[in-house]
């Protein structure tokens, strides 16, 4: 049943992307628009009814299905390919990490200097690497798995390691809210262990 939800999902975005609305479905099935929307919304629909539908967007029930996984299917991880793209554009990779972030449209509106339409675009640009789905009305909906990460020594990590890293550890911690403490001593790898599960806690969750 569920994987019916989501073909009918898919079609409705299919249909949406494709100018068609459910009076043209009727046409194409030669039924009525209530009909149309009670099998929309009973996600109850034939295979010969899925494929006619199909057919008038030019479409194949295999392009619907290969829509529908890669809507279902989360990102793991982008290639280097991708994450080059995101880290050429320093505006991009804000937004990519406050998306990351679960900062929404209005919020980062409020925090950084860009424009609605630049934002949209930035938007956009991650909904075609499928980090994000662009809903209406600029809502954001996270595409990621819960353990993406970024590509390891990959181009965004090199990135911060180079760049953030510097900046951090330049500031002078004088602020309230601010505090460097450092020790020296030897971890065994079972403590070094015990060290590092809260960071990755910390990850998990906010996920």
């Amino acid at each position: 049943m569920a994987q019916t939800v989501f073909l009918i999902e898919t079609l409705k975005q299919a249909l949406k992307s494709h100018g068609k609305t459910y009076r043209d479905v009727a046409q194409a099935l030669n039924l009525s628009e209530a009909s149309v929307k009670r099998l929309f919304s009973g996600n109850n629909m034939s295979l010969e009814r899925l494929d006619e539908t199909c057919q008038m967007m030019g479409m194949e029930i295999s392009d619907l299905v290969k829509m529908m996984t890669a809507r279902v299917t989360k990102t793991k991880e982008l290639t280097e390919k991708q994450e080059r793209e995101i880290v050429d554009d320093p505006q991009l990779l804000l937004v990519a990490v406050c998306v990351l972030n679960k900062f929404t449209f209005t919020e980062i509106l409020e925090h950084y200097l860009i424009s609605e339409t630049e934002l949209i675009r930035k938007l956009a640009h991650l909904d075609r690497l499928h980090i994000i789905e662009l809903l209406p009305k600029n809502r954001i909906k996270l595409l990621i798995s819960s353990n993406f990460s970024w590509r390891e020594n990959g181009p965004i990590q090199q990135f911060f390691q180079a760049k953030v890293g510097q900046e951090f550890f330049a500031s002078r911690f004088s602020k309230p809210d601010e505090k460097l403490l450092s020790i020296s001593g030897l971890l065994s790898d079972a403590s070094n262990e015990i060290f590092q599960a809260p960071s990755a806690r910390v990850l998990r969750t906010s996920t």
